[in-house]
């Protein structure tokens, strides 16, 4: 009588391994397509513009086709006209005081966010991001009835007796720096946030063993581990600002200019793409500035570091 073949004993199928390799193949495939698309995409539509528009910076305005040779460095010595370097400086200062105000509201904002309980969290991150929802036009023009000489503002405050005549608050650089706070302080508390959020509560209590007082615990661990925090969230308030044209063209004037304002007069208005495409050039190296400085932090007290400590 022959004896049961044990499982053990019967040899490998090669057919049975065939559904196997060929599901390897087509994760491979897929991985190798999703790849390509992400690739072509980025190429596409994110470094070919920002390659004409370096290229655009370097040639000559035309009247006929807007662009023309020779190539010239004109367009980018003509920032160097104390008019242009006002309007920047006017820019960077009003980017500047709306980039601190936002940190400063920002940084307890979200601390508060992080220590409070997790059922909260989500309730109160919601809240913040409602905004979204809607179009920032149309929240920039319900803050310019607001600052409106007689809108909601003005009349609630007479209404309660604190001030005898309308407050003029529209087209001036408050209002400017008003709207661009309200815009743009969603991109400084979500990073700070998550930096929060990934602060272990061990070293604030072993700071504090070793005998550090309140201030002490901040400054030299709190505010360190989450410096990429608050350079993340600069760098999406910051350059953000300078570019919001449409700020200063609904609540500004015509005397708080940003540079957006300039790109967008010399692309729609003036007709000199190569000067245009200049400013934006100066916009996405300063850009490049700031991200570099990120960067260097996340290298000295960055995730990895922050990983090995723990």
């Amino acid at each position: 009588m022959n004896k049961p073949t044990s499982p053990s004993a019967v040899p490998n199928n090669p057919v049975s391994k065939q559904p196997a390799a060929k599901t390897h193949d087509n994760s491979r495939t897929f991985q190798r397509v999703t790849v390509f698309v992400i690739w072509a995409w980025l190429i596409i539509f994110a470094l070919l513009p920002n390659l004409l528009v370096v290229l655009a910076s370097f040639l000559t305005r035309d009247e006929d086709t807007f662009i023309a040779a020779p190539v010239t460095l004109a367009n980018y010595l003509r920032f160097v006209d104390p008019l242009y370097i006002k309007v920047f400086l006017h820019s960077l200062s009003m980017a500047s005081i709306t980039t601190i105000i936002c940190l400063v509201l920002g940084y307890p904002f979200a601390w508060l966010v992080s220590r409070s309980a997790k059922k909260w969290q989500s309730f109160l991150m919601l809240l913040l991001i409602i905004p979204f929802w809607t179009n920032s036009l149309v929240r920039l023009y319900a803050v310019k009835l607001m600052m409106a000489a007689n809108g909601l503002l003005s009349s609630a405050l007479i209404a309660m007796g604190i001030i005898n005549e309308p407050l003029q608050i529209l087209y001036t650089q408050k209002a400017v720096i008003g709207g661009l706070v309200y815009l743009l302080f969603p991109f400084m508390v979500l990073p700070l946030y998550a930096v929060f959020t990934d602060l272990r509560d061990d070293f604030v209590l072993a700071s504090k063993d070793l005998g550090a007082n309140n201030y002490q615990t901040f400054w030299h661990v709190i505010l360190p581990l989450t410096t990429p925090g608050i350079i993340s969230g600069v760098l999406l308030v910051l350059l953000p600002a300078m570019g919001m044209f449409y700020v200063a063209d609904i609540l500004g004037g015509s005397r708080n200019l940003l540079v957006g304002n300039i790109i967008k007069s010399q692309f729609l208005d003036a007709r000199d793409w190569p000067f245009g495409a200049a400013a934006s050039v100066l916009l996405t190296l300063t850009m490049a500035v700031l991200i570099a400085a990120y960067y260097a932090s996340r290298k000295r007290i960055g995730k990895t570091d922050y990983n090995e400590v723990a």
